[in-house]
């Protein structure tokens, strides 16, 4: 399931505060359980990621260089987003209407990879699996 937030701009700061807002809101108590580990690129703005390890007890992993295939699904799913969203605009051009839609779109997109349910369905499962655990 994706995850899509308009950021005031690149810098990891601001994605730290993504995650914070993410752990302390939307997934307050049950973040580490439902984050078991992060893969990320090596781009600056995710540099400051490895904090996020000190606050949770999620993993950071960050691919190798130029090595898209470390990180596959995520790639796949970029794909999907560039279709409404292409590279090379700025995503504060778009509303946050118009990006809940590209999320929504793309997390009850049947996958053959998950066996032909919608990652939102799988994730609905992980979520309530990790509740119970």
């Amino acid at each position: 399931c994706s995850l899509i937030r308009k950021l005031p701009n690149k810098e990891s700061a601001s994605v730290i505060a993504a995650f914070r807002k993410l752990k302390d809101g939307m997934f307050r108590g049950c973040f580490s359980r439902v984050f078991l580990s992060i893969t990320t690129d090596n781009g600056s703005e995710f540099s400051s990621l490895s904090e996020l390890e000190k606050l949770s007890h999620t993993r950071i992993y960050y691919a190798h260089p130029y090595c898209s295939g470390d990180k596959g699904t995520n790639e796949n799913h970029n794909g999907l987003f560039r279709r409404f969203l292409p590279k090379g605009k700025k995503i504060q051009d778009y509303p946050v209407e118009h990006i809940s839609r590209v999320e929504c779109w793309a997390n009850t997109l049947p996958r053959k990879i998950l066996g032909y349910t919608t990652p939102e369905e799988c994730f609905r499962e992980e979520m309530l699996a990790a509740l119970t655990a």
